[in-house]
């Protein structure tokens, strides 16, 4: 009997066919689109303009306001994607299989870098193109070829891909759907408005680096004191990703599965 060598490209398709064989990913994937395109799409249609509705909303967040429901859809996705074998006891398998366990870790987050980007930005240019046909004449009216604007939805996927990806690390770190879950919300959207409410600029100005203050400044076309710049937004979301993963890689090799 022929014995198939263990190598990068065989884990990674292994950890693909495991997300897209779950019923609830294809579910939650299109409720993501769907939430994002629907609310942009709405907004949109209902906007009239005029007052200091240009000073308020940035013309591209103001089309992706649906991200704030949708990263916590994809955030579950990416922590199902992990946590879920430890639930099912399926992690076993996959740890035999994969003894080094550390390529498993980089595949499913490989998989869900993958998927996600692909997956918001198509969904952006979507929901951009759609919007942009009820605010002709308004305020809002942008075109893909105006100056910053694609790369500011390039930003934005890569923004709620690197949400995402913290999702995954969370999952590994806690073992738990629930805890997993729990951390992003918490520490992601939660912790950051309530350092806002403290009456100090040091927290109000340490709130924009962090993962989800971060991601929302990557959707805005133009600068605002609101949010940090995009080159340090990038930085701090690219440093919190890596070190969230990097604790769940040192703990997924010392720990018992």
């Amino acid at each position: 009997m022929t014995t198939l060598a263990l190598t990068p490209a065989r884990i990674l398709r292994s950890e693909w066919h495991k997300l897209w064989t779950v019923r609830s990913t294809w579910i939650m994937l299109t409720a993501a689109t769907s939430v994002t395109l629907a609310i942009g799409i709405g907004m949109s249609a209902s906007y009239e303009g005029g007052g200091d509705n240009k000073a308020r909303f940035d013309p591209v967040q103001f089309l992706l306001f649906g991200t704030q429901f949708s990263q916590i859809i994809l955030a579950v996705v990416a922590v199902l994607f992990i946590a879920g074998e430890y639930g099912t006891g399926m992690v076993r398998s996959t740890m035999v299989a994969v003894p080094r366990r550390l390529p498993v870790l980089w595949s499913k987050a490989g998989v869900v870098a993958v998927v996600v980007f692909t997956a918001t930005l198509a969904t952006f240019l979507v929901t951009f193109s759609a919007g942009q046909l009820f605010l002709d004449g308004t305020d809002k009216e942008l075109s893909l070829t105006d100056p910053g604007v694609l790369g500011t939805l390039l930003g934005s996927a890569a923004g709620l891909t690197s949400l995402a990806l913290i999702g995954l690390g969370l999952g590994a770190l806690l073992r738990s759907v629930p805890g997993g879950i729990t951390a992003f919300i918490g520490g992601v959207t939660v912790l950051p408005e309530v350092l806002r409410m403290f009456p100090y600029d040091v927290m109000d100005s340490a709130s924009k680096y962090f993962p989800g203050r971060a991601a929302e400044g990557l959707m805005t076309l133009h600068d605002s004191s609101d949010y940090a710049a995009t080159g340090p937004a990038l930085l701090a979301l690219t440093l919190w990703t890596a070190a969230i993963l990097g604790a769940a890689g040192l703990l997924l090799k010392r720990r018992d599965v």
